[in-house]
């Protein structure tokens, strides 16, 4: 598992899938949420702006990153 640091409290989903370097556009970001290609906490989330704390942890491609 990798952790990412965010600098806030929060970050929306979209955000903090850019700032991983998982996805490099927002119209790429989109399609995937949309596609359900993307986990929050073991769930498929399709809400790009779903918010983020520390502590959740996000999957894409098989690859569980950590909100820190």
């Amino acid at each position: 598992m990798r952790d990412v640091t965010i600098r806030d409290d929060m970050i929306r989903l979209g955000q903090f899938l850019k700032l991983a370097g998982v996805i490099d556009s927002g119209g790429e970001t989109k399609e995937r949420i949309a596609a359900g290609e993307v986990e929050v906490n073991g769930e498929v989330d399709t809400h790009r702006g779903r918010q983020l704390h520390r502590g959740d942890v996000v999957t894409v491609d098989g690859e569980d990153i950590r909100v820190a």
